[in-house]
């Protein structure tokens, strides 16, 4: 038998190997003709000492070296041990092999290979363990060649498999475990190992994990004596028996990997029914308690029961499910006297061995009597699931096609089962809450309904990352603006979960604050970025340095009487541009850094606008889905903002379809804005020499151009606007100045000059000559503020329109 190349020296290789044994030839008559080194060696003779003696001189062996010496041996080999006289005088067992040598000319002469009784021993123990292991033990053994072909299999692993011991020498097309593993075992060079649940072949009953056999699988890769691979052996050892320990270690560590997977509660109960049926009982119920959570515990022992269970789980081994009485996700009412309510009043395990239609508290509820009494429950357990304190709810199982009654070793079991899964489902209602609460307070602080402008048309959709991602603190915003004008905001802050979403509010209070006092987007920014600072260093400051805030952010400023788009950026994605009449385009936005790393300025650009274009605002969430880079995001975001005289909501819905095919692991916010664009014949225009003398005429031609709007029931408040506003410019800055009427949903009057000096209102004194007129504007006016330009500052106010005026001016 083959040794499959072990070494020498180790016990196991062959002792009458050529290159290892004593050697010693013998001539026809049976005289010693050679002796060599090994020989000498071992029994002391050198070689001139013996050439041409007979072999008897150093032999004394069987009748078969007799025979072989006078000529009387018929067979061409020999084997087994003989005795030999040492050179010293004593006499030495050996191992003898004896070969034939035939002779061309005829006559021939004998090879003997010897070698010590000891050698030949263990090498024969090493041979009787081998047959032992490859042909008579329960293990299976099986050789592949380099191509993975199974050249030989022993009698035990055809019995495992199945399949015939003298299996044809062809891969299959669709390789099994073995020569995976075996394939991996050549690969790596290395040994691999790994342990089986075989499944019960088609057609054949269900079989639980328990049963199915348990098998571990060992691939050793096999090199030649120079190290080139020639092959694999592979050795399996099936370990399936009924002991019962084992096979609640075998579930437990099956409950281990599969309940709790996810944080998904639903989702988690229905993988504790899993592990329970059918391996422990042939029906399983989860019923939780509403709401259950630390001000809602049930102490053991208490008699009183909180909260009103539910069904929120079960599995039968059935698939019409004949034993329910309550549907997932309804009610499940039990009578005071029933296991359930017992387990819930005192936190322990009830066990009845024994279910009928006599069953004391099955007499108070006809529809389970009828129901278990049908089918055949005759055995029944309720077990509660706690942790951490808290009571979630009930596990019940019932027993009909299993033969056995619930015993003591099943309910430690299920108590096991259950501690671990409480822990799980207490996990999923804790995540749970905070998701919902996290996501009612980002909802909560996002805007609720979008103000209606005549500059722009909005739509948006905003979409909470799933439950298992946790929400996100995604936002965004449209800010009406001084002079007609609005800004849009969509910003992104690190992280999840409620922190996240409190931030998200602090944010974007900020920018609607800073985009009140109207400025450039690059300086608004600034300022969130100093505030995003403070937030991550009083974060540092409560947590040790643990937390992280940042956040990106893209700012726009859309003007629909230049028709003119200002953007900034704070690491955030750049907006899209869909044009009436030319392909989509990604503005070109300097790439500002994002919020909260400081020290570093952000640019912004400006764009010119068409009227009717769609402006497309979002966060990387939409983009950067998880089965796409970021480059096929923008493309499929170009091709659903395509054609974009459609209606917005349309290209929302196509968007979302396209670019966001499954639910988003991070959240997406999207905003997209139709831009309008203000008539010219709606705005009037004069520069105003600094004189005084020029007020009198720019009231006279401001009350000439109310009346071409026809809005003289507001001519006289603005009069006296204007005139305040005016004088103040002319008597109180320098530079030219400037007046612009806008004719919107509201009169708003702009009167520019080129001093920065921003102008403070105050309550005169009785004494003061002067004082009041920013206190008059202020009365007069629904709204008034100053925004800076390049070049100075502009003082601006909102009177009402009459409603008819206004009515008019908000359908165009």
């Amino acid at each position: 038998m083959s040794t499959f190349g072990l070494r020498s020296g180790d016990g196991m290789s062959d002792p009458f190997d050529l290159r290892t044994a004593a050697l010693v030839t013998v001539d026809a008559a049976g005289l010693i003709e050679s002796w060599s080194r090994e020989a000498e060696l071992l029994l002391g003779h050198a070689p001139s000492d013996v050439a041409g003696k007979p072999l008897s001189a150093v032999f004394q062996g069987p009748d078969a070296l007799v025979a072989m010496v006078e000529g009387r041996l018929t067979a061409d080999h020999w084997e087994g041990r003989i005795w030999a006289g040492h050179h010293d005088g004593h006499q030495v067992e050996l191992g003898l092999r004896l070969r034939a040598l035939p002779a061309p000319e005829g006559g021939g002469g004998w090879l003997l290979a010897l070698c010590s009784a000891a050698a030949l021993h263990r090498w024969e123990l090493g041979q009787a363990a081998l047959r032992g292991l490859l042909i008579s033990s329960p293990v299976g053994v099986a050789l592949f060649d380099t191509d993975l072909r199974c050249e030989w299999r022993n009698e035990a692993l055809a019995a495992m498999d199945g399949s015939p011991r003298s299996a044809p020498a062809v891969r299959p097309t669709a390789p099994h475990a073995g020569e995976r593993q075996a394939g991996q075992a050549l690969a790596v060079g290395e040994v691999v190992s790994s342990v089986e649940h075989l499944a019960p072949p088609p057609g054949t009953p269900g079989q639980s994990i328990m049963e199915q056999p348990l098998r571990v699988r060992m691939s050793l890769p096999l090199r030649a004596r120079t190290g080139t691979p020639l092959g694999v052996c592979q050795v399996v050892v099936d370990f399936t028996d009924r002991d019962q320990r084992r096979r609640r270690l075998v579930l437990l560590n099956e409950a281990g990997e599969r309940i709790g997977t996810t944080l998904d509660l639903e989702r988690t109960v229905g993988e504790l029914t899993e592990v329970l049926v059918p391996q422990v009982a042939d029906f399983a119920a989860v019923d939780l308690l509403d709401g259950a959570g630390p001000a809602d515990d049930i102490p053991a022992g208490s008699g009183k029961v909180h909260g009103t269970l539910y069904r929120a789980a079960h599995l039968s081994v059935r698939a019409d499910h004949p034993e329910v009485v309550v549907e997932v996700g309804l009610p499940a009412r039990y009578p005071p006297q029933s296991p359930q309510s017992r387990c819930l009043a005192t936190g322990r395990t009830v066990r009845d061995a024994v279910v009928s239609a006599s069953t004391d508290w099955l007499a108070v509820d006809p529809l389970r009597r009828e129901t278990l009494v049908r089918i055949g429950v005759h055995s029944h357990m309720v077990v509660p699931l706690r942790a951490r304190g808290v009571t979630a709810g009930v596990i019940t199982l019932l027993r009909w096609e299993h033969p056995d009654a619930f015993d003591e070793d099943d309910q430690l079991l299920v108590e096991e089962l259950a501690a671990r899964a409480a822990v799980c489902v207490d996990n999923a209602r804790r995540f749970a809450r905070e998701h919902n609460a996290a996501l009612a307070l980002q909802t909560s602080l996002l805007p609720q309904v979008l103000p209606d402008l005549t500059a722009v048309e909005v739509a948006y959709r905003y979409l909470p990352a799933d439950t298992q991602a946790g929400v996100g603190g995604d936002w965004f915003d449209v800010i009406p603006l001084s002079g007609a004008r609005v800004a849009l905001v969509v910003g992104d802050v690190v992280g999840h979960g409620l922190h996240a979403a409190a931030s998200m509010g602090r944010l974007r209070a900020a920018v609607q604050t800073l985009a009140d006092m109207d400025l450039s987007p690059e300086e608004l920014l600034a300022h969130v970025d100093d505030l995003v600072l403070r937030l991550a260093y009083e974060a540092e400051m409560a947590s040790d340095g643990l937390a992280v805030i940042g956040a990106t952010c893209v700012y726009a400023v859309y003007d629909p009487i230049s028709r003119k788009l200002c953007v900034a950026r704070a690491g955030h994605p750049s907006p899209a541009l869909a044009h009436l009449s030319a392909p989509v385009e990604i503005l070109d936005v300097p790439p500002g850094p994002p919020l909260g790393l400081g020290g570093f300025p952000f640019e912004s650009a400006e764009f010119d606008v068409e009227e009717g274009s769609v402006i497309a605002l979002f966060t990387d969430g939409l983009i950067e889905a998880s089965d796409q880079d970021v480059d096929t995001g923008m493309e499929r975001l170009c091709f659903a903002l395509a054609h974009p005289d459609r209606p917005l909501e349309e290209i929302c819905d196509t968007m979302i379809r396209t670019v966001l095919p499954d639910r988003p692991r991070d959240d997406v916010a999207f905003l997209a804005v139709r831009t309008r664009g203000v008539d010219c014949d709606r705005v009037a225009a004069w520069d105003i020499p600094s004189a005084p003398s020029a007020v009198a005429q720019t009231r006279s031609d401001v009350m000439a151009q109310l009346t071409r709007w026809n809005l003289q029931d507001i001519a006289f408040t603005t009069e006296l606007i204007i005139s305040e506003l005016v004088t103040n410019a002319i008597r109180h800055a320098h530079g030219p100045v400037t007046l612009r009427l806008i004719h919107d949903r509201s009169l708003i009057c702009e009167v520019s000059d080129g001093s920065n000096t921003s102008p403070r209102m105050r309550r005169a004194h009785s004494s003061d000559e002067g004082g009041r007129g920013l206190f008059l504007v202020a009365q007069l006016a629904k709204r008034w503020g100053t925004r800076y330009t390049p070049h100075g500052k502009t003082i601006w106010t909102e009177q009402q329109l009459p409603e008819q005026d206004r009515n008019v001016s908000g359908q165009r």
